[in-house]
């Protein structure tokens, strides 16, 4: 036999190692199951269920986090400011700081397309870990787990300026700057399991922003924040006269 130092750490025992949180091995492992690997699998349990449940935790506790930070920001900054924390960019930046991608479960095709570094996949594993965690610990534990993960986020929330809703930052630009309201369009491509959206901003029938995801609100969030940019190049004059 080996020495203690000289075991075989297994995927499992390090990911728990750098979550910092036990959870039992099948909780674990539905947490990691993506639905691609779960389709090709015969249509085993998704972690899904816990994607929800861990974005419910998640919002309540970043809520909780601004309201107490911020006690002078009205209600809307606040709104902007958990919707910025806790969206698809910085939950994705946690995982690939866990290397979490290595340890999800995807089915063979999503793989081949590299969802082991997709945003989308990444952030809804992290959102299912933490469904995981509450269903394990309780809120208090939870609620520590997302200040672990994502207290830096929540600290700089303030100061992000319009990325903190690009939608609601395209908007008022637009309407400062004398142009039409943005409207949006959006297609969906693949399977129910693997769904891709691209979606397109037109302002005054001009498309001036395009955006990718898994999720249609991703996607209109990317193309609202090209379009913010060029908005904002042009300036008020030349978007008059365009």
């Amino acid at each position: 036999m080996g020495s203690p130092a000289q075991r075989k750490v297994s995927p499992a025992e390090e990911l728990l190692e750098k979550l910092g949180v036990h959870l039992d091995p099948e909780l674990l492992v539905l947490s990691l199951t993506h639905r691609s690997f779960a389709h090709e699998a015969g249509g085993i349990p998704t972690n899904e269920r816990l994607e929800f449940l861990g974005d419910a935790v998640l919002g309540l506790v970043s809520a909780e986090a601004l309201y107490r930070r911020h006690p002078d920001r009205p209600e809307g900054d606040l709104a902007k400011m958990r919707a910025a924390s806790v969206s698809q960019r910085p939950l994705a930046a946690v995982a690939r700081e866990l290397d979490l991608g290595r340890f999800i479960l995807l089915g063979k095709g999503e793989a081949r397309t590299g969802g082991f570094d997709k945003d989308s996949i990444l952030s809804d594993t992290v959102e299912s870990l933490i469904g995981a965690v509450y269903l394990s610990h309780g809120l208090e534990v939870a609620r520590a787990f997302v200040h672990r993960l994502l207290d830096e986020t929540l600290d700089a929330a303030a100061e992000m300026g319009a990325g903190l809703d690009w939608k609601t930052s395209l908007q008022e630009a637009a309407a400062e700057m004398g142009a039409g309201s943005p409207e949006y369009t959006s297609e969906a491509t693949g399977p129910d399991h693997a769904r891709h959206f691209v979606s397109q901003v037109r302002i005054d029938g001009e498309v001036l922003g395009t955006g990718e995801g898994s999720a249609k609100k991703h996607a209109e969030q990317i193309a609202a924040e090209q379009a913010y940019q060029v908005l904002r190049t042009r300036g008020p004059a030349a978007t008059a006269r365009g």
